[in-house]
């Protein structure tokens, strides 16, 4: 018969597995309306009127925290805070993109989290090229207020080839 200590070791161990467990599902939701709000910028193949454009950054900004960093790498900047972050947003570099985020690798340790996802996306640029760009985003989260945000996003592209060219420089 389990002595009252077990019964407790046992409820604090199911808890400790129910936090991780709604985490991991809470930031895979929280990566999807990322993804979501990004791609939003775009419709038709063109950039959304302005104000759309902006509500759409401010919105994608408000999933990091108020010092949040937004790293893209060296071809898109780091953007600290979420005013730099929904500027940046603002002035999307392409007329179309579509983010992929798949294999996601989350450890959740309390209130903080770290990922891996990795990311394809076909994009088009200005000038109508077709593009596929393939790497991996190296999240840190945190959860304030009941809600986990994004404290770090960074970009690591691994190629970005036009689409009749094939992969033909590989980065990583």
């Amino acid at each position: 018969m389990p002595t009252i200590e077990d019964l407790a070791s046992e409820i604090a161990s199911l808890r400790r597995r129910v936090h991780s467990t709604e985490s991991l599902l809470a930031l895979q939701d929280l990566k999807a309306r990322y993804g979501d709000l990004v791609d939003q910028r775009f419709s038709h193949g063109e950039r959304v009127r302005e104000d759309s454009l902006r509500r759409v950054a401010e919105a994608a900004a408000q999933l990091f925290t108020e010092d949040g960093v937004w790293d893209g790498g060296p071809g898109l900047g780091r953007h600290v805070g979420r005013g730099a972050i929904a500027a940046r947003l603002a002035r999307p570099t392409l007329t179309f993109s579509r983010h992929l985020f798949v294999k996601p690798r989350i450890v959740v340790d309390g209130d903080r989290a770290r990922g891996r996802w990795d990311i394809l996306c076909p994009c088009r640029r200005e000038d109508g090229s077709s593009w596929w760009m393939c790497g991996f985003e190296d999240d840190e989260y945190v959860l304030a207020d009941g809600v986990w945000l994004h404290r770090s996003m960074e970009l690591t592209t691994v190629f970005l080839s036009r689409v009749d060219r094939g992969w033909e420089q590989i980065l990583v």
